[in-house]
């Protein structure tokens, strides 16, 4: 039990003799950092040793997010310094777009893991970055030495990676829905349309106009029109050419994706339903449905809810997916990532039922 009066400490000593994996998260204070310190709480080998948040430096994880208080009472965050982390088993960053390249540099090697819940290694292709991002990307010798951290497509190349690429959010909504039918051949991979729909809190914790509560409440927005960033590591995880549009959602946490693409072959709904079915008949954290996904049954939890139809009139496949953006589509997707390269359980800390009502 941990009370108000309980000291704090930038660094957190080894908590007992379950905890067998040192962790450390480098920008810990943003939404995904405190949903991968939620998840190391519950993991049975994580013992989260550092924590950074350089805007917090010397606050209490307590006082930004009380929540927490019960598992991390004596933790504070400290500003980055490589030194701390290095020989620690895990570090995960959860920083801004273009911000994790230099913490790469410092770590990679030089830790068990270093797990990357940022843009800077998706994409291997680095004339891609200056298009999408705005500016050259500063270490293209180290894109392609990170494998994308989506585990139900890429599971093998995971085993034992020094450092991962963990998917954007939305990537990984639309990718899980796509890629059985542009693997095994049953889609036209060209002109595939994608409209999803996200909660706010994947604008991040730092306030926004455009994201305070009196501008999202009772609002739904398109946004990112044609040039959203995640266009090209879609199109690089499933194969397809995309036209994606965005929109914010009224809610704090999930994403619906909706995906349109023309099947090359014929297909029924049964069949559809079947080829998700089948691909992923093994993955714990998918689950196929015929019933239209909802947002709120991920809640929380590292689930990917799936369903489809064919549409016998205009000849359309629509695959639907629903995640939580913070989690299977962040930090849950990133714990899991990090459990598969350490060699632990996949499943180990990682939530499968969602939050009701």
């Amino acid at each position: 039990m941990n009370t108000d009066s309980a000291p704090a400490s930038p660094v957190r000593m080894d908590t007992g003799p379950a905890a067998q994996v040192r962790v450390g998260i480098v920008g810990a204070s943003g939404y995904t950092g405190a949903e991968l310190l939620r998840l190391a709480a519950a993991h049975p080998s994580f013992d989260v040793v550092a924590v950074t948040g350089d805007t917090q430096a010397g606050a209490a994880v307590r006082d930004l997010y009380p929540s927490l208080a019960a598992d991390y009472g004596d933790l504070r965050y400290c500003a980055y310094d490589p030194e701390i982390f290095v020989g620690l088993d895990v570090v995960f960053l959860g920083l801004p777009h273009m911000a994790s390249a230099p913490v790469v540099a410092d770590l990679y090697k030089r830790v068990g893991c270093v797990v990357d819940l940022g843009s800077d290694f998706r994409l291997t292709d680095p004339e891609l970055y200056p298009q999408w991002y705005g500016a050259a990307h500063p270490m293209p010798e180290l894109l392609g030495e990170l494998p994308y951290g989506l585990p139900e497509l890429g599971r093998e190349a995971l085993r034992g990676a020094a450092g991962v690429a963990v998917p954007g959010c939305y990537p990984t909504a639309a990718a899980l829905a796509l890629a059985p039918f542009a693997r095994g051949g049953h889609i036209s991979t060209s002109g595939v349309v994608i409209d999803a729909a996200s909660g706010v809190s994947g604008a991040g914790r730092a306030p926004k106009p455009n994201t305070t509560f009196s501008s999202v409440d009772e609002d739904f927005v398109a946004y990112g029109l044609l040039d959203h960033r995640h266009t090209p590591e879609i199109e690089q995880a499933t194969g397809c050419q995309v036209l994606f549009t965005p929109h914010l959602a009224p809610m704090v946490r999930g994403i619906l994706a909706t995906c349109y693409a023309r099947p090359s072959e014929g297909l029924s709904t049964d069949d559809a339903l079947g080829v998700l079915a089948d691909f992923y008949a093994d993955e714990p954290f998918v689950v196929v449905h015929r019933d239209a996904p909802h947002t709120k049954a991920t809640l929380g939890a590292n689930t990917c809810h799936l369903s489809a139809r064919v549409d016998p009139r205009t000849g359309w496949l629509v695959v639907l997916s629903a995640i939580d953006n913070l989690v299977k589509g962040a930090s849950g997707g990133a714990v899991q990532c990090a459990n598969i390269a350490l060699g632990l359980p996949e499943t180990a800390g990682l939530p499968t039922t969602g939050l009701m009502p």
